[in-house]
């Protein structure tokens, strides 16, 4: 049984490390779409990519949008749960930094497994800071 499967429906019981770890990948996934045309070589969708994802670039996104007032209060609330979930981080980076970042991944993560299509109003709003 997966973690989808054996949460399903009850999603806000998902621990918050684990939305993270999910929304890591959804995020990443998503920017390699952005990037998808025109052709590149691998190296450079690798640069490219990278230069997104990194916990600097989430921590800017997730500043944007609570700057810009665009998540709801229970968002907020999963961010805020997600910075303090967010364990030690890597001595090359502050750690202020990378709270916000493992936030950023928690909200993204929550939000693909229980609401898409906010998923993509907010990745719609990011897309256009790229």
């Amino acid at each position: 049984m997966t973690l989808f499967e054996a949460f399903s429906g009850r999603v806000a019981e998902i621990p918050t490390n684990a939305l993270a770890y999910i929304g890591d990948s959804v995020y990443e996934l998503h920017i390699r779409m952005c990037y998808l045309s025109p052709p590149r070589t691998a190296g450079v969708y690798h640069q490219l990519v990278v230069a997104k994802v990194r916990a600097e670039n989430q921590a800017q996104q997730l500043d944007r949008l609570i700057q810009q007032q665009t998540l709801t209060e229970s968002e907020l609330d999963l961010v805020k749960r997600g910075r303090n979930a967010s364990g030690s981080s890597s001595r090359h980076i502050d750690p202020v930094i990378y709270q916000k970042a493992t936030g950023f991944e928690a909200l993204v993560g929550y939000l693909y497994l229980s609401d898409r299509d906010r998923l993509h109003q907010i990745f719609q709003q990011i897309d256009h800071e790229i």
